[in-house]
């Protein structure tokens, strides 16, 4: 077939075949061992969990007390298991003391390497630290730091007591910072004095003393604030604080609270795009388990590994990376600008690092085939495996690009899951093929369905993504949602008994899936559904468009209503007056050719900036809301915004485009 661009070897080498052995199911049939774990998912758990070998006390039978038909946010999960995430990280299964384990990268400092005897040495410091600072089973440890390895060590020393841990980024506005962490009242505070973003002659020194004295007057809660002299090695502590070395100076036992299945392990928040974001609650068992299934069977990630995904400490892929420790795999982290001083930055880094699996944004390959950058000629990428891609829908142009880019042994991983589990729901596996355009497979154990208006499973049709079916790593809950009633609200309303996810997806006959975009963002143009994903694949691979973002004004009386197009330009550097006639001739027409005639925009506008969240995603809610006449205020909060004078922008355009 002239679509699949990477055939499994099915050589019975990875993880996933040699479960699939254990369980009696044919190596080769991923679509029968996916089956088996969604309709006996007590068997499936159960097996996982003797596998993956998580150390732990107590009876893994029944893994699973739930019933199909009854609801999922009631199923108990492993109620007789006692464990703990960080020991589960810190065994570091295959390695050796004296293996190097993290290897950071930074633009702020020197590279850095742990060795395993390092890390766990540094993680028992900063546990005596928290111990002496008062901190306890169920209090709240914060990290206002990037993603270098003291935040790694603050997370895991924090999770071996039992205390439940939050990061921020420090590029993340005070508001932002504030609106997340007054939700759960932190007791320790992590907090570096500033950040460097770039190299060369695009390098910035980002100083943020002044953001984290606001964050720590704000939280009253505050028992200690640890300070990371990380943009200035020499500056002091500001007054009231402890240096990091201190906090770390006294060596401490490596003990670990086993703890039940739920207890809070970590707080993510959502974007917090119309109100205070959801404070995500995650246990030690869900995240544990979840990973370490995702990691092993799916990514066939092992102590030969050395895994990288580009992220910041405000993303949950973070989370998802730092979980590759429990498979043995040495981490590459990196902080700094994956774009300075060229595109090619993350790749000479890889190659450096000898990275085996490598992991970005859809958007981060895309802008890579635009500037029809070789990354095998700027570094030695042939230790590469497996390429990874998250955060928005990578169109089947990316696929191709990644597949002649690195050839037909190089694996296309595309997954997609998002903060509220933590995880994916599908993605890719050892076993299954790789097609253009197509995430390869639901993830074991993850019964995701496509649900029609009628909400009936459809095949090769477009629908709502949902799950049927309960996940270990769904949320425990909200933090002080006491009664559970917000959660459910979230994701269980809207078709009671399902996980309702927000997503379009199409699944195809052979179990493969491709996901559109935002159902609350549909295009519905005179009878022709399409998912904005699709949109941004046709516009943003044209000439002279860095960014786009679609919305549809539906008609009340039964018309076609009014589609705008907003982008901004290539090289525009803020200015949006380059968009001639030409170039909207070329959008007309590539949208005619490619979607449909009713999917060519009433309007297309050039704009200097698109509002998206910190955490990258495009707010087309929210700008329909303001083109409708919404203030931006109440359409979006300007704290989970990268940059909310692009929103507020949309005022103007209200009324130049006589919306008003």
């Amino acid at each position: 077939m002239t679509d699949v661009l990477w055939t499994p070897p099915l050589d019975g080498a990875s993880a996933l075949e040699a479960f699939a052995r254990e369980v009696g199911i044919d190596s080769a049939d991923y679509a029968a061992l996916h089956a088996w774990s969604i309709q006996a998912p007590d068997a499936f758990w159960t097996a996982a969990w003797r596998f993956l070998g998580l150390p732990s006390e107590g009876s893994s039978t029944p893994s699973l007390v739930w019933s199909p038909g009854t609801p999922i946010q009631d199923a108990e999960w492993f109620p007789q298991v006692r464990l703990n995430y960080a020991e589960a990280v810190l065994r570091l299964p295959g390695r050796a003391d004296d293996d190097v384990v993290v290897e950071a990268y930074s633009d702020a400092r020197a590279h850095r390497g742990l060795t395993a005897g390092a890390l766990r040495d540094q993680v028992s410091r900063a546990r005596a630290g928290l111990i002496s600072a008062g901190v306890g089973s169920g209090d709240r440890v914060a990290a206002y730091a990037p993603n270098i390895p003291e935040t790694l060590v603050l997370l895991l020393a924090a999770a071996s007591l039992g205390a439940v841990f939050s990061s921020c980024a420090p590029e993340f506005g005070t508001q932002s910072v504030i609106d997340r962490w007054s939700q759960i009242e932190p007791t320790v505070l992590l907090a570096v004095d500033g950040y460097a973003y770039g190299t060369g002659p695009r390098a910035k020194a980002i100083d943020r003393r002044e953001e984290v004295e606001t964050i720590r007057t704000a939280l009253p809660s505050l028992r200690q604030t640890v300070w990371l002299p990380y943009l200035d090695a020499d500056a002091t502590p500001p007054a009231g604080a402890v240096s990091w070395a201190e906090f770390t100076e006294t060596p401490g036992e490596l003990h670990f609270e086993r703890l039940p299945f739920t207890h809070p392990l970590y707080v993510l928040f959502s974007s917090g795009t119309t109100g205070l974001p959801k404070p995500i609650v995650h246990g030690h068992g869900g995240i544990a388990l979840e990973h370490a299934k995702a990691l092993t069977l799916q990514h066939d990630l092992g102590p030969r590994d050395r895994f990288f995904w580009f992220s910041t400490t405000g993303w949950m892929m973070w989370n998802y990376l730092v979980s590759g420790l429990m498979t043995g795999a040495t981490l590459v982290l990196y902080d700094g600008d994956p774009g300075s001083p060229g595109l090619d930055r993350l790749w000479r880094l890889a190659g450096e690092a000898q990275v085996t699996v490598f992991g970005a944004s859809a958007p981060f390959l895309m802008a890579c085939r635009k500037a029809d950058l070789d990354p095998t000629a700027q570094a030695d990428l042939t230790r590469v495996r497996q390429v990874g891609s998250t955060g928005a829908p990578l169109p089947a142009e990316g696929y191709r690009w990644v597949a002649g880019t690195f050839g037909p042994t190089v694996q296309l991983v595309s997954i997609s899951g998002g903060t509220d589990v933590c995880s994916a729901f599908v993605g890719g596996a050892p076993t299954v093929p790789v097609w253009v355009g197509e995430i390869s497979c639901a993830l074991l154990g993850c019964a995701v369905e496509s649900f029609d208006e009628e909400r009936r499973p459809v095949r090769g049709s477009l629908g709502e993504l949902v799950i049927t079916a309960p996940m270990p790593s769904m949320p425990v809950g909200f933090f002080g949602d006491e009664d559970g009633a917000r959660y459910r609200a979230a994701y269980f309303d809207d078709i009671p008994g399902v996980w309702r996810h927000g997503d379009w997806i199409t699944v195809t006959e052979r179990g493969s899936c491709v996901i559109t975009g935002r159902s609350d963002a549909t295009l519905n143009r005179g009878g022709v559904r399409l998912g904005t994903a699709e949109f941004y694949t046709v516009v943003e691979a044209l000439d002279g468009v860095r960014d786009s973002l679609v919305v549809h004004l539906e008609d009340d009386a039964g018309g076609s209503g009014r589609l705008l197009l907003f982008v901004v330009l290539d090289d525009a550097g803020g200015s949006t007056a380059h968009l001639d006639d030409d170039l909207r001739r070329t959008i007309a027409s590539a949208l005619r050719s490619r979607l449909s005639p009713r999917h060519v925009p009433d309007d297309v506008v050039a704009v200097a900036a698109l509002p998206r969240t910190l955490s990258g995603k495009k707010l087309e809610v929210p700008v329909k809301k303001i083109l409708r006449g919404a203030d931006p205020a109440t359409a979006a909060a300007a704290g989970a915004l990268t940059d909310p004078g692009a929103l507020a922008a949309f005022v103007e355009l209200r009324e130049r485009l006589g919306l008003a």
